[in-house]
């Protein structure tokens, strides 16, 4: 996939990214060539490899799941910055 000019400076003005115009030509040749090299890694035949999580095949460690009180409110909320009554009071993310 070859990437131009135009393409370079469009996706500069989305990303708020200040280029030179004398340095746009370079840019649609670096990008060009990591697309190609992308395009390469499709060529790749990946049927029947397992996805990977980790390099290391590591087992997520298990628990045993087990119905609690919950523990001493006291003792959950000690830590808290903010609290009302038994809860945790936490700053308003969406208006």
């Amino acid at each position: 996939m070859a990437i131009d000019v135009a393409t370079v400076r469009k996706v500069a003005r989305l990303a708020r990214i200040a280029e030179p115009e004398d340095r746009l030509e370079t840019l649609a040749k670096e990008l060009s060539g990591i697309m190609n090299w992308i395009e390469q890694l499709s060529e790749v035949d990946t049927d029947g490899v397992e996805p990977m999580t980790s390099a290391v095949h590591m087992p997520a460690p298990m628990r045993d799941d087990v119905v609690t009180e919950g523990g001493d409110p006291e003792v959950v909320l000690s830590n808290s910055p903010k609290r009302a009554g038994n809860f945790f009071v936490v700053p308003k993310v969406v208006e």
